[in-house]
């Protein structure tokens, strides 16, 4: 049992974060951080936290991985059914977080989501694993299951059904896109002192400004 939870503590000394040396456009500053991280060989560099809300009001996150990151925004997928699924076509308010540890930086992205063209859901679907095409299929993700035995009998019996066949995308899976809003980057720096830039779309640009850490 750790008995002195209030002393653990990093101090961070890695890099600095300036306005001078960061893209003007926050998109193509992202895809420069995500290309150190992923050569830092951090572990699961395109995981990333989604938050949303609830009918209830209340916030929901949980980690996703994001699969395409353009100029249109941060793709991932999904099955629409899912409790984030829900939430998202009720309230297309979302929030995503990266935390890449081993570089002692995080960048937080506010936005709004819209579904991906059926084309598009198809094509990456198709590009999985073939596991993971039948998984789509097997788990009513969200739903309340009595045990795991359920899913790998369910598991069983689709395998002997797609077997030899092409594995057709989900009616109630598919792609999201989150179109940035804003875009915090966040440097850890010493003594608690750490740069973070804050990028904020503004009539088609983006303003960039220093905050307070």
């Amino acid at each position: 049992m750790i008995k002195d939870i209030h002393s653990i503590r990093k101090d961070y000394t890695l890099h600095s974060l300036d306005v001078v040396d960061v893209s003007q456009d926050a998109i193509e500053q992202f895809k420069i951080w995500f290309e150190a991280a992923v050569n830092a060989e951090v572990k699961e560099p395109n995981a990333m936290v989604l938050s949303t809300v609830s009918e209830g009001k209340y916030p929901h996150s949980r980690v996703v991985l994001v699969k395409e990151i353009a100029a249109t925004g941060f793709t991932f997928f999904t099955n629409y059914e899912s409790h984030k699924g829900q939430q998202l076509m009720a309230n297309p308010n979302a929030c995503l977080v990266f935390f890449w540890p081993e570089l002692e930086r995080q960048v937080r992205i506010e936005g709004k989501v819209s579904k991906v063209s059926k084309e598009e859901s198809e094509k990456y679907f198709h590009s999985r694993p073939i596991g993971s095409q039948v998984g789509a299929h097997v788990s009513p993700q969200s739903e309340v299951i009595p045990n795991r035995a359920y899913l790998e009998q369910r598991l069983i019996e689709l395998e002997a059904q797609f077997d030899g066949n092409t594995i057709p995308l989900p009616a109630d899976w598919g792609g999201f896109v989150l179109e940035p809003t804003s875009i915090e980057f966040w440097q850890g720096r010493s003594s608690r002192l750490h740069d973070r830039l804050l990028y904020t779309l503004a009539n088609g640009k983006w303003q960039i400004d220093r905050l307070a850490p």
